[in-house]
């Protein structure tokens, strides 16, 4: 028997696969390292996403240092990052978004 997904497991899907994207070919920052996103939890309201991540460090710094940094990073770019996904999701509400 096929498993139902409720709407919040669709849009949590779907912003984890477009983030992905938009992160990969848009953001040009030199320091932010290859990010890969591990799962994306939207609160009932749609007011919040959260985005668990992981980073490789391919910069010669220690882990610690390279995972704050890009998180430094992705936190200051959550706004154009946010106006992306407007334009690929077609939401009322496009959540904010929390890295973790």
């Amino acid at each position: 028997m096929a498993r139902s997904f409720s709407r919040l497991e669709r849009i949590a899907e779907q912003i984890q696969k477009d983030l992905s994207l938009i992160i990969q070919r848009e953001l040009k920052d030199p320091r932010l390292g290859m990010v890969t996103i591990n799962s994306v939890r939207v609160s009932k309201d749609l007011g919040y996403a959260d985005v668990y991540l992981t980073v490789l460090n391919i910069h010669n710094v220690d882990d610690d240092s390279a995972i704050s940094e890009s998180l430094g990073i992705l936190d200051e770019a959550a706004g154009f990052l946010r106006s992306e996904l407007s334009h690929a999701i077609k939401l009322r509400v496009m959540p904010q978004l929390r890295f973790h």
